[in-house]
């Protein structure tokens, strides 16, 4: 028994016995030469289906010495099959595929890359063109956002019954770059993505719960990466206007034509700058530009070499949350303010090389990145509470430096027993947070009174590996691990001298099962372990051991196309959390708020009515509970219903056109469900027009002029005329009517 264990293990970790007669394909885009990833290929004489990895290569071992015939096809791709006798060495063959319209029947329910990325987002990127950065985080279904402080700071995030306030339980990465910042000034996992410039996206690839090996921190309800384009479709100039004195500028340039100087080549820069002053009644004179360059190329015959590098800052003022009270009784209107001097301003600089090395069946990839980051944040929650002459506004601020390695081994390989794919790898981020404030402050110019001032170290090894083991046609398991290794130093400038360190290591095991019921039919049942991440400033408190909450959760469902155009997938899912210690930036409190368990259902349907005609459908529902207190069960502001939809229309004439709604149902806003946080439903509308190089667009926000509150929050607060403190609903209202028309010209 030992023998065999040992002689599987050793399998596992080169390749296996392999398979003397082999074919390798590597998939590219005709037009440009870049490779395609996530092409699937079925090699039609057995059945047997394969997916490209990042480098769009995928090899077929075990062939017989006859014809062999294989079928290929991406989501918006033309499907190309080909026929090959293969040699008595291994071959490579180069397959270029024409891009063209998207269709619904192109997606096959097959192969063992759908769990890994969500086959829906792909889709819907196609169809629903990203125009803004909100609207980038609102493709994953489910996924709500929420902005409360004029359009400069990160959003509110809501997923799967949790409020994430701005990141504290999803992972959100750019080309795999960490967005999400540890122990920030404002709260833990604070990600702000309006560094994406939204033209530039080409992928967003989404997965919900703990369960893949290589996702660690913050990856409780979920996972996004972004991956950005390594070439712009053409140069292009874009300008936008739109209502409350709202302009937008965006260009981009090719520096490389395609197959300059070789193939696989391509280099470009990329900037935009925005304005606006908001629907608020106080100005938001809100100003953000972003610039970006990429390169991406060969070292040598096999290594490709992807640089990244980008600058963004942003300053704007806010009309922050307002309570209930204020407004019913005609103190402020709907869109006014109580403390107009909030507001902010944040910059962050990002440096990325990545290089992959493909081999026999498999690739290497390593990736080194770095950000310098600035924030600055003026808010009032509670306007007089504390101080019934200067106010309660307070202001977080911190400057950061972020550094990271992440290094990938993948292999594909043949067993005695099974196919099976190897995945390993570490990764390593490092943050300083320098100078790490809250303070409280008079119009954003006086500093009152320093409550935390500090210096934030953390660090944070992670080693990962799965594999996964096709045992037959319809079953394939795939086990994982993952070891993380923490190491937080806090040191407070308040008290000179005093540092204060925690660490922990912690194993997290993951366990995914599929079942291909039928050719379109996937059951899948996955299972995992992760950890609720806090704030440096908490751990470091816990009697210098690290607390890390463990986060157990379930999947069970299933992707199914019931027709040729029809596409469903469904989960039935459950999440525990064992404990909860957050940090609330706002106050520099420490909140325990005990064992949770969540319960929901998640279900997706598109559907291609006609060739030219979409319709998308998304429905979540959950049951998030308190598990430690029957008498106060509710989660405030999580999510109980929630739904996304609308109709999609492209052509090949240039013309394409979306109807989208959005609908929160009705939440607790606080723990006993006395108080509700009122639900909304809004409409948008989008429409575009290509003739020849130039694309004319329309863009409208809430079309019915939907009165609407988007993020809401029971605050206990006092306005100057009060003696004593109110406790009730504050919130943000939604924007009202707005439209933006948009004209861009391909150069």
């Amino acid at each position: 028994m030992i023998k065999k264990l040992t002689f599987l293990f050793i399998c596992i970790l080169v390749h296996g016995i392999t398979m003397a007669m082999e074919l390798r394909f590597h998939i590219i885009d005709k037009a440009t030469s870049i490779p395609i990833e996530d092409v699937w290929v079925l090699h039609v004489n057995t059945g047997n289906i394969k997916f490209s990895d990042l480098n769009g290569q995928i090899v077929f071992g075990d062939l017989s010495t006859g014809t062999s015939t294989f079928q290929f096809s991406g989501t918006g791709y033309e499907t190309k099959t080909i026929s090959i006798t293969p040699g008595e060495s291994t071959s490579e063959i180069e397959i270029g595929l024409d891009a063209t319209m998207i269709t619904i029947e192109e997606i096959v329910v097959e192969g063992n890359a759908l769990h890994k990325k969500n086959v829906i987002g792909s889709l819907d990127l196609q169809l629903r063109p990203v125009q803004n950065s909100q609207e980038i985080l609102r493709m994953v279904p489910g996924l709500f956002i929420g902005q409360h402080a004029g359009g400069g700071k990160a959003e509110q995030i809501f997923l799967r019954g949790f409020d994430i306030d701005h990141g504290t339980d999803v992972q959100i990465t750019v080309d795999d770059i960490p967005v999400n910042m540890v122990s920030h000034a404002h709260g833990q996992g604070y990600a702000d993505l309006h560094f994406v410039i939204p033209e530039l996206v080409d992928k967003v690839d989404f997965n919900k719960g703990p369960y893949l090996a290589e996702k660690g921190n913050f990856t409780t309800a979920g996972w996004v990466n972004l991956k950005m384009k390594t070439r712009l479709d053409d140069n292009i100039v874009k300008a936008e206007i739109g209502q409350f004195d709202t302009y937008r500028i965006f260009g981009g340039v090719n520096l490389l034509e395609p197959g300059a100087s070789g193939k696989h080549r391509s280099a470009y820069v990329a900037s935009e700058y925005n304005f606006s002053n908001g629907f608020f009644d106080t100005p938001q004179n809100f100003n953000r530009f972003n610039i970006i360059g990429k390169y991406l190329g060969e070292i040598g015959l096999k290594t490709s070499l992807q640089v990244g590098i980008s600058h963004f800052a942003s300053q704007w003022n806010h009309s922050g949350q307002i309570p209930n009270r204020a407004v019913e009784s005609g103190a402020i209107g709907f869109f006014g303010s109580i403390d107009p001097t909030e507001g902010g301003n944040t910059a962050r600089t990002n440096f990325s090389v990545q290089t992959t090395t493909p081999f026999k069946n498999g690739f290497i990839k390593n990736h080194v990145y770095w950000s310098r980051y600035d924030f600055e944040l003026y808010s009032n929650f509670t306007f007089f509470l504390e101080d019934s002459i200067n106010g309660d506004q307070i202001r977080q601020k911190e400057k950061r430096n972020l550094a990271g390695y992440n290094s990938t081994f993948q292999n594909s390989h043949s067993t005695a027993w099974f196919d099976g794919e190897f995945q390993a790898g570490i990764q390593l981020r490092y943050d300083f947070s320098k100078d790490n404030e809250l303070s409280q402050t008079l119009n954003r110019s006086e500093t009152r009174h320093q409550l935390q001032f500090g210096n934030i170290r953390e660090a944070n090894l992670a080693f990962y590996f799965a594999e996964q083991m096709n045992l037959s046609r319809k079953w394939t398991i795939e086990p994982g691990l993952r070891l993380e290794k923490f190491i937080n130093t806090y040191s407070d400038h308040l008290n000179p001298g005093e540092i204060a360190r925690a660490s922990s290591m912690n194993v997290y095991p993951k366990l995914s099962l599929f079942y291909q019921a039928e050719k379109n039919l996937q059951w899948y049942l996955k299972l995992g372990k992760g950890f609720h991440s806090n704030d440096t400033r908490v751990v470091v408190q816990q009697n210098g051991k690290m607390i890390a909450p463990a986060a157990y959760g379930g999947d069970l469902g299933l992707i199914w196309k019931p027709g040729r155009s029809v596409v469903i997938q469904t989960a039935l899912w459950q999440l525990w959390m064992d404990q909860e210690f957050v940090y609330v930036g706002d106050a520099g409190v420490v909140e325990p708020s005990g064992k949770t368990g969540r319960l929901g259902l998640d279900l997706s349907a598109r559907y291609q009515l006609t060739r030219n005609w979409f319709a998308d459908l998304d429905l979540n529902f959950a049951r998030p509970r308190a598990l430690h207190n029957s008498t106060e069960p509710y989660i405030p502001l999580a999510p109980v219903i929630t739904s996304v939809g609308g109709l999609n229309y492209q052509n090949a004439k240039g013309i394409s056109a979306s109807l989208r709604y959005r609908y929160m149902g009705d939440r607790p806003a606080n723990e006993t469900n006395e108080v509700i946080a009122t639900g909304y439903t809004v409409f948008d509308l989008q429409c575009t027009y290509r003739k020849g190089a130039v694309t004319l667009g329309t863009q409208i926000n809430n079309l019915f002029n939907t009165r609407w509150k988007e993020t809401q929050f029971n605050t206990l607060s006092r306005l100057q005329h009060e003696d004593q403190g109110v406790e009730e609903i504050h919130f943000t209202p939604g924007s009202p009517f707005f439209m933006r028309l948009s004209i861009s010209f391909a150069l």
